[in-house]
């Protein structure tokens, strides 16, 4: 977790508040949304580009490592009828907080995950290739997640979207301070993100408020801070 008082008050030294205009909380939560997520979906496109790494494994390994232990944060693995409740059209509704699912099984086997295509082959192409206990599968469409053979205990490995990040407060004298009530919501990304994160909005802050040097400046040090952690 990283504190998101913590990273609105170090967003506001380095973006000078003063001279340059002022971030309200409004804009500071719609920012750093926007940072988390963009964190978030790059988990996934460098832990691919990691496993394509052709090189030393120990360097490779420690990247995996890295990524997987941020990733885990986000990784749950629940019987399919306790996180998919609803069902529609022979299939589960796949809820708005799920970003990816990466394995659906049972007790004793995988499900093959096939694209639609692939699935209505299996399907309608006759006994050979039909699916069965011994080559159950899934396929995922539309917000939609279905599996033959149906019966039987099912389970599913997901990763959920980050809670979205609320910086709450209290008008003192027209002065937003921070309030750490109940509604108060962190951020959910690794402690080493923080900042990343603080550049990111600072990028984003400085755009709106048509700072060029704001912007600028903070995209330098967020491209020097991914350089840095992929070394």
């Amino acid at each position: 977790m990283v504190n998101v008082d913590t990273v609105y008050q170090r967003v506001l030294v380095l973006a000078n508040k003063e001279q340059r205009g002022y971030i309200t909380p409004q804009e500071f939560n719609l920012y750093a949304n926007q940072a988390q997520m963009e964190i978030f979906e790059q988990y996934f496109y460098d832990l691919n580009q990691a496993s394509r790494t052709i090189g030393n494994d120990t360097v490779h390994a420690d990247i995996d490592d890295m990524l997987e232990e941020k990733l885990s944060i986000f990784e749950r693995t629940e019987s399919i009828y306790t996180a998919f409740p609803n069902q529609l059209g022979g299939g589960f509704v796949i809820p708005d907080n799920i970003y990816r699912i990466s394995k659906v099984f049972n007790s004793t086997r995988d499900y093959e995950i096939l694209s639609t295509k692939d699935w209505n082959d299996c399907i309608n192409g006759g006994p050979l290739i039909a699916p069965s206990a011994n080559r159950p599968i899934a396929n995922i469409s539309n917000s939609n997640l279905k599996t033959n053979p149906t019966g039987g205990s099912r389970n599913v490995v997901f990763f959920v979207k980050p809670a979205k990040v609320n910086w709450t407060y209290l008008l003192i004298n027209l002065k937003a301070m921070y309030d750490a009530n109940s509604s108060t919501v962190h951020f959910e990304l690794h402690p080493s993100e923080e900042t990343e994160l603080v550049y990111k909005i600072l990028k984003f802050a400085g755009v709106s408020m048509k700072q060029k040097d704001i912007a600028g400046a903070a995209q330098g040090m967020e491209t020097l801070q991914i350089q840095q952690e992929k070394q």
